[in-house]
């Protein structure tokens, strides 16, 4: 099969950011110029506002909530994507009565170089093995 499947394990959730959260890394058999996270916001929680320096899409996968960019409060729910830029302090605050999950994906400039080298590498190691036809 030339597909692998990483399964979410709600019950070893991590916090981060004031967000319980599965990190999409360290996956072996992954090789992306990304990272990203699988988060979920119970009734009333609040992540922890900050900002940093890469470029994150939040895909909202079920319930709503109020995402703040910048100061701008905007209605965030399943279906929605939320890009951010470097540098724009933001927070999610769900107000509804039940979880609100998203994923989290985020970049850089230094990720993105990394992706290309490891997979520089990958093809050409598969290019040169006298294994490989």
């Amino acid at each position: 099969m030339n597909a692998e499947i990483r399964k979410l394990e709600r019950d070893n959730l991590t916090e981060a950011y004031g967000v319980a959260s599965q990190r999409l890394l360290p996956w072996d058999v992954l090789n992306a110029p990304f990272e990203g996270a699988w988060c979920a916001l119970p009734p009333g929680g609040t992540s922890t506002a900050h900002s940093h320096h890469e470029y994150e899409l939040f895909i909202a996968m079920t319930g709503r909530a109020v995402i703040d960019v910048d100061g701008e409060k905007r209605d965030f729910a399943a279906g929605d994507v939320a890009h951010l830029l470097p540098g724009s302090v933001h927070y999610i605050h769900n107000d509804a009565d039940t979880d609100f999950e998203w994923y989290a994906v985020w970049w850089d400039s230094e990720m993105t170089d990394r992706f290309a080298a490891r997979h520089r590498a990958n093809t050409e190691a598969a290019h040169t093995d006298p294994g490989q036809s």
